[in-house]
């Protein structure tokens, strides 16, 4: 049998152009000149139909008619030679349970032909699917000519990697269907970016495919919504866990034969995202086609890499969605910032960026000189807006109150507020989108101003921790030397000792321990959920623990005004952690 899997980017809520999308594509899948253009089944993924994750929009009855409407299109303007697999949002009709259900269904000849429900709706980390779908109660086996389909609907894949190793879903759908004899597993996904993950989405599917003997097609969603970032990456495994093809990053086709196991790939002329992101996998260029042999395995590529293309296609999508086609950013001459900005341009073109210097009386010639030379070296305008004018008006108008009191956290922070006016200024003037430049150890220990730098409508590196901005940095710059290119991240900005300079000689370590120690700690306590006593076992200060348990959760009520942050870590702040602002402090306080 002859099938195509299709990955692409939907816009929530845009049922219309979704379903309209889902036709080209379909139309595209049989392009002439292919090995493979004749498919007998095109799958498209998980919810394709009205995007993911839609949240509270699904309280509106509404989205639901929406979903519906696009389907009844999708019935009338298929082309009745082709069955086709969709995803989308349909009502409950069992008269109990949730309101609604998420749903995949096969199309084919203007009709309903097959439907399979979700089984598994997970509630962790960003999930909360049981908020608003009623599970699946069978699983059912789809049954062509040509062969018996079974399909695992993202979720119901992942019976066998819990989200915590005490926690089974009672329900494993794979097993089910293996037991009901299928031919083929096709695991329709929406399936949200993880540095790593890659690896146990193979791992899952090789494993099925050898206790089934049978192939599995895994069928991604693209792009980005909000935090999420969708990497694509289908793929097709043989009966014996073998690779036969895999998808880039972009909207594409995998089309396969299940019978001779070969594989051909098209890009979707339709997209034209990030263009570097073609160095995860030999792909061709949009619109061309050729017949691909067994891949590399690519679960070994380096994670750096992969968050690396996350984080463009995360700041691309955003601006898209979102309808705006410009970013500005506040440059310092730091790391952050830096970074923040190349992956900005690398994103939307250099171009479409604008960087603000906005020095003070305590910012170094230094820190204005690297600022200036990575724009030249990137081809970013630059705008240089100093803050004495109205620095020293505002400690004009404060200097009776603050009589006789040192100066301390109070004028630094506003510093930081006189730059987020400034920020916030541009962004309405010039219509553009504000970056925040913020990164996750800064936002875990509160080391960020309300108001001030945290200032944006999104927040590229904020689920980076400061070590992991080194290090991206200094891929990005590896990446140029290979390219036979000047490094885009001057290497100046990279050695120097990281400072806010808000006042005389300050350094980032007079207020927090040094960042090799401080991200250790963190990724302790933030990603693996250990406790005060479990991160002294491994060997850290008791007291600099403590200090650090404290000071993280002091900050969560910046956090709950931060800029959303793109996600690319398994425990990312945001939605996918949510801790009370009013509590006692027990990390610290029963010490």
């Amino acid at each position: 049998m002859i099938i195509s899997i299709v990955q692409m980017n939907s816009v929530i809520g845009d049922f219309e152009g979704n379903a309209d999308k889902i036709v080209n594509y379909v139309n595209q899948a049989f392009s002439s000149g292919r090995k493979l253009a004749q498919p007998e089944l095109i799958i498209f993924p998980e919810m394709a139909l009205c995007g993911y994750p839609p949240m509270d929009l699904l309280d509106y009855d509404a989205f639901a008619e929406g979903s519906l409407a696009g389907l009844r299109k999708l019935q009338k303007n298929l082309p009745a030679s082709v069955a086709v697999g969709v995803g989308y949002v349909d009502r409950n009709r069992s008269g109990s349970g949730r309101a609604l259900i998420n749903a995949f269904s096969v199309i084919s000849d203007g009709k309903i032909v097959f439907t399979q429900l979700k089984t598994l709706l997970p509630t962790y980390d960003v999930f909360d699917e049981a908020r608003y779908f009623e599970p699946a109660k069978v699983r059912k086996v789809f049954t062509p000519q040509q062969a018996r389909i079974g399909f695992a609907i993202c979720e119901d894949f992942w019976w066998e990697a819990p989200p915590s190793p005490d926690f089974r879903y009672p329900i494993d759908p794979v097993k089910e269907l293996l037991d009901s004899s299928i031919d083929i597993l096709i695991v329709p996904s929406a399936s949200p970016f993880i540095a790593g993950k890659l690896k146990t989405r193979l791992r899952l599917a090789r494993n099925t495919a050898r206790e089934g003997h049978i192939p599995v097609l895994y069928c991604n969603s693209t792009g980005a919504n909000d935090s999420l970032v969708f990497d694509g990456r289908s793929f097709a495994v043989d009966s014996k866990g073998d690779m036969v093809g895999m998808c880039g990053w972009e909207d594409e086709i995998l089309t396969i034969d299940t019978t001779t196991m070969t594989a051909e790939n098209l890009v979707l002329a339709q997209t034209s995202r990030v263009q570097h992101l073609s160095t995860i996998l030999p792909q061709e260029q949009p619109g061309d086609a050729a017949a691909s042999a067994p891949q590399q395995d690519p679960a070994n590529h380096d994670e750096i890499e992969e968050i690396h293309q996350a984080l463009i296609v995360g700041i691309k999508d955003y601006l898209e969605k979102t309808g705006f086609s410009k970013v500005c950013l506040g440059l310092s001459g730091g790391i952050d910032s830096a970074l923040v900005a190349v992956l900005a341009a690398e994103a939307v073109g250099a171009d479409n960026v604008v960087c603000i210097a906005m020095p003070s009386r305590f910012s170094s010639e230094g820190s204005m000189n690297d600022a200036i030379e990575l724009c030249r070296r990137n081809r970013i305008h630059l705008e240089k807006l100093p803050i004495e004018v109205p620095f020293t008006a505002f400690l004009s108008q404060l200097s009776v109150p603050f009589a006789g009191r040192p100066f301390d956290s109070a004028e630094e922070n506003l510093q930081a507020r006189i730059r987020g006016c400034y920020l916030m200024a541009w962004s309405n003037k010039f219509n553009s989108i504000l970056l925040t430049t913020g990164n996750k150890s800064e936002l875990a220990t509160g080391y960020c101003t309300l108001y001030g730098d945290m200032c944006g409508a999104l927040a590229p590196i904020a689920d980076l921790y400061k070590t992991e901005v080194y290090a991206l940095s200094r891929h990005i710059n590896a990446l140029a030397r290979q390219a036979g290119k000047m490094d885009p991240i001057p290497e100046a900005i990279i050695l120097k000792a990281p400072s806010a300079e808000l006042r005389l000689n300050q350094k980032d370590q007079d207020s927090l321990p040094e960042y090799e120690i401080l991200d250790k700690i963190l990724v302790q306590y933030i990603e693996n959920n250990k406790a005060f006593d479990e991160i002294v076992e491994q060997g850290f200060d008791a007291a600099l623990v403590r200090k650090v348990l404290l000071m993280t959760a002091r900050a969560e009520f910046k956090r709950r005004q931060a800029a959303p942050a793109i996600k690319v870590s398994r425990r990312a702040f945001g939605i996918g952690r949510r801790l009370p602002l009013a509590r006692a402090m027990y990390e610290a306080d029963s010490i």
